[in-house]
């Protein structure tokens, strides 16, 4: 679980708040508006970085299995196995 307070959510938060904060100095928005919006802004930051996060996270290495070296579908002669 990550931090909703760690730089990387509070910047993209801050990002996802421009149009918020640009109508409100337009006027469109009230203070009150405003301040209902940004926590919803911190909220989606979180979940885009958390997004991120999961989606470049590489999947865990595979580990061979302990029942042999040699796969069951070997040919024991050394020839390549015949194709359908």
């Amino acid at each position: 679980m990550i931090s909703p307070f760690r730089w990387d959510v509070v910047m993209t938060g801050f990002v996802l708040a421009v149009p918020v904060l640009l109508l409100a100095l337009r006027g469109d928005f009230s203070a009150d508006d405003v301040l209902t919006r940004l926590p919803w802004c911190l909220a989606a930051g979180w979940a885009v970085v958390a997004l991120l996060r999961w989606a470049s996270t590489p999947p865990p290495p595979v580990r061979p299995s302990r029942t042999g070296t040699h796969p069951a579908t070997a040919p024991a002669d050394g020839e390549p196995a015949p194709t359908a």
